[in-house]
């Protein structure tokens, strides 16, 4: 019994020492260049910021403006896998967040013909109820 033990405790204190021949990123060996914050503030607004010595950077700083709403700013820059620049900024606030970026998905646009048709119907609103009277509020 006391060999199995024994056994079991080499084989444990082997397996322990595996280290599987992974390469590792970049980002697991990035060094903080800088780094600041600001807050929590006694009238709650802060502020941080950071930046990598491999190119990652990023900014925030917020303020309250109501009881329940904060307003947050900010910004981040990293260099994507595909060598793509990435820079991305945002306000948070009572309206959502709200990001802009060249990086970021747009709408196609809209055809002329719909167009055509919403301007129309914004110049005539009084059409709209008399085409339709079970749409009518009331």
């Amino acid at each position: 019994m006391v060999s199995l033990v024994i056994l079991f405790a080499l084989f444990g204190c082997t397996l322990g020492q595996y280290k599987p021949n992974v390469a590792s990123s970049p980002e697991a060996a990035a060094r903080i260049l800088s780094q600041s914050q600001d807050g929590p503030n006694p009238d709650g607004s802060y502020a941080w910021s950071y930046e990598t010595d491999n190119g990652i950077s990023a900014r925030e700083n917020g303020v309250p403006k109501a009881a329940d709403t904060l307003a947050a700013q900010g910004e981040f820059k990293f260099t994507a896998l595909d060598g793509t620049p990435i820079q991305l900024i945002y306000v948070a606030d009572e309206n959502g967040f709200q990001p802009q970026g060249a990086h970021l998905p747009t709408p196609p646009p809209i055809p002329d013909a719909i167009l055509k048709s919403l301007e129309y119907n914004a110049q005539h609103p009084e059409e709209d109820d008399s085409q339709n009277p079970g749409l009518r509020s009331g």
